[in-house]
């Protein structure tokens, strides 16, 4: 069994990935170009944005979404300790400190209650993790951020393609930014993501930063990064887009169908009203999380455990000062999370042995 099965994708959409990434060779053209273009209109009217920029990574886009803001030496930018590093890693190769506050109980995502609670005259700006598929609490976000002057970005890697109240993740203001990483709900085959925005200032601002800073060639009016998105990656992309309303629906359906036969026995993911959920992964919660594991492991069943060790005690941010018993939600959440496979691909049949067998775990 596969945690995620990229092969079936693959198969089902074979001959189109071929023929985009063809016409990519005999063009040439690698870098900056038609199927690039394509992809960032069509995914801006997917989100309901007038702008979005490919670029080489979840994580570069992040990274650009701050240099768009002049983030720097000085500035401080809170967000959530209980996701993957390159949240909080960003605001640190910009220059700033990364500020943590707990999670919510139920999604997991940033507490928006705990935020006004570190807010200092260095604050620039907020970081929204939509944490394995389902977007944070950006109205209550949004609502400190204009009384404070400050910018939200939503890290929005694991949950392109969800909703909240009616508007797509990554298509808040002021910032969102995606992964295509091959395991993300919309994968290419390397490295990519997107930042997308209606800001005009801002996308004027990334435009260029992604491409060293130059707006016309070898003119640089900025320091800037190498973070362009490929055109053999976008033309995956490309393929692949037409087929993922469709992938989003059957992931919400296993994801409710894991939920109804495991809910009884393991806390199963919670929906908040007005959102949808994309399941980028599927994560349960147990006190014996290592046992269920180890038993799943043991019978052919692949786990996973995102995020085994919060933001705040890893070694690369221990000189931000934060204790082992800061932030208790997030540290009781890191010990009992557990990720089942997941995929637009999972058939029943193996969802159902998953199911049986963490059920069997349990004397169920």
């Amino acid at each position: 069994m596969k945690f995620i099965d990229l092969q079936s994708q693959f198969a089902a959409y074979e001959a189109d990935i071929r023929a985009g990434m063809d016409e990519v060779l005999r063009s040439s053209q690698f870098i900056l170009g038609p199927k690039g273009a394509e992809l960032e209109r069509g995914l801006a009217s997917y989100v309901g944005v007038r702008h979005a920029f490919g670029c080489s990574s979840g994580t570069d886009a992040l990274l650009l979404a701050l240099m768009a803001h002049g983030v720097g030496p000085g500035d401080e930018i809170i967000t959530t300790p209980f996701t993957f590093i390159a949240t909080a890693e960003v605001v640190a190769l910009a220059g700033a400190t990364p500020v943590f506050v707990d999670i919510e109980p139920l999604t997991y995502n940033i507490d928006p209650r705990k935020v006004e609670e570190v807010l200092t005259k260095k604050t620039r700006g907020i970081i929204a993790v939509s944490l394995y598929g389902q977007c944070a609490d950006i109205e209550a976000l949004l609502k400190i951020a204009s009384e404070y002057g400050l910018f939200l970005v939503e890290d929005g890697c694991q949950s392109f393609g969800a909703t909240r109240n009616g508007t797509r993740s990554c298509g808040f203001p002021h910032v969102g930014t995606t992964s295509f990483f091959p395991s993300k709900p919309l994968g290419c085959y390397g490295d990519g993501g997107m930042v997308f925005t209606s800001d005009d200032r801002i996308a004027d601002r990334i435009a260029g930063l992604r491409n060293h800073g130059q707006w016309e060639r070898y003119r640089h009016r900025a320091i800037g990064i190498n973070g362009r998105l490929d055109e053999i990656q976008a033309a995956v992309l490309l393929a692949k887009f037409p087929h993922f309303p469709a992938e989003v629906e059957r992931r919400a359906e296993a994801g409710a169908y894991y939920s109804k036969a495991l809910g009884d026995v393991v806390t199963v993911p919670a929906i908040v009203p007005g959102n949808t959920h994309v399941y980028a992964q599927y994560s349960i919660r147990t006190p014996r999380r290592d046992e269920l594991a180890a038993h799943l492991n043991e019978n052919g069943i692949p786990t996973a455990v995102h995020y085994p060790i919060p933001l705040h005690r890893q070694e690369a941010f221990s000189g931000l000062g934060y204790g082992e018993g800061d932030f208790p939600v997030a540290s009781a959440v890191s010990r009992e999370i557990l990720s089942l496979p997941m995929s637009a691909f999972l058939s029943r049949k193996d969802q159902d042995e998953v199911i049986r067998q963490v059920r069997r775990f349990f004397g169920g």
